[in-house]
């Protein structure tokens, strides 16, 4: 592609809002196959939507995740989610994704850590289809379904790692965010309810049932939240503990299953 028309294409994406035009104008470049193709994804671009949806993958851990349009697209601050559960589980940790999406956080703890017993879970069909041709190569089990119900019963107590980038953002704030996020990704990947804890209180209250003994769950969080976030995992005999990434504006809330085996949580509807 000649210089005009490339510096052309950077002109149109900055003038749509895009601050890294010219990072995104290589992207695009290198990634159409034709210059009509170019083109369709210039186009789609400019309207707005992502451009991991224009792409069809986006990056994380280094890594090429599959994401289809609708799909949430995984954020550079859960790298330090992947981070935090990395350094709590060992080869052969039996690991589990709630509100898995791409399956972005499994797939990147299988390449840190090395093998895994990895389960994911997702309501959403697209996310679980991507999920699905994400983990293919790392050798997950991936459920549709609504948090724990569609995982095997033979997990409960024996579960490691529960790891959950559920979604969050209180329910008045959805329209606060970017475009990008509000109107081309699943609301059910970013409304939290009304104090965006919800799905953090479902997440906390039936883990007892499936962690082991010793075991952890993590969920991403944000400063402002993770008090709260850390009482509700006290309240469901979690022992809390909230880090942060002031480089990646990440909050992580961990979990510790006390040392004996929990048989009486309530199992949510």
């Amino acid at each position: 592609m000649d210089k005009k028309t490339e510096k052309c294409l950077i002109n149109r994406l900055r003038t749509a809002g895009c601050v890294f035009a010219e990072d995104e104008a290589q992207l695009l470049i290198s990634e159409a196959q034709t210059l009509d193709t170019l083109i369709d994804m210039v186009e789609q671009r400019i309207t707005g939507l992502p451009l991991e949806h224009v792409v069809g993958w986006a990056d994380f851990c280094g890594m090429r995740i599959k994401v289809e349009q609708g799909v949430f697209v995984p954020r550079r601050r859960t790298e330090f989610l992947v981070q935090q559960t990395a350094a709590l589980a060992t080869p052969g940790s039996v690991i589990v994704d709630l509100c898995c999406g791409t399956g972005a956080v499994g797939v990147a703890l299988a390449k840190i850590i090395g093998y895994i017993e990895l389960y994911a879970t997702d309501i959403d069909p697209a996310s679980v289809r991507c999920a699905h041709h994400n983990t293919t190569f790392v050798g997950g089990n991936v459920y549709e379904g609504d948090l724990y119900h569609p995982l095997p019963s033979a997990l409960h107590n024996r579960v490691d790692i529960l790891v959950a980038n559920a979604p969050y953002v209180p329910t008045e704030s959805i329209e606060l965010l970017p475009q990008e996020a509000r109107k081309y990704e699943i609301r059910a990947a970013l409304d939290g309810g009304g104090e965006g804890l919800d799905i953090q209180r479902r997440v906390a209250a039936e883990a007892p049932l499936w962690l082991a003994p010793g075991g952890h769950l993590l969920v991403e969080t944000s400063q402002k939240q993770a008090l709260q976030t850390a009482e509700i995992f006290a309240e469901n005999e979690l022992i809390p503990k909230v880090v942060n990434c002031v480089e990646l504006d990440a909050t992580v809330v961990i979990g510790t299953q006390t040392n004996r085996i929990n048989t009486n949580c309530k199992i949510s509807e």
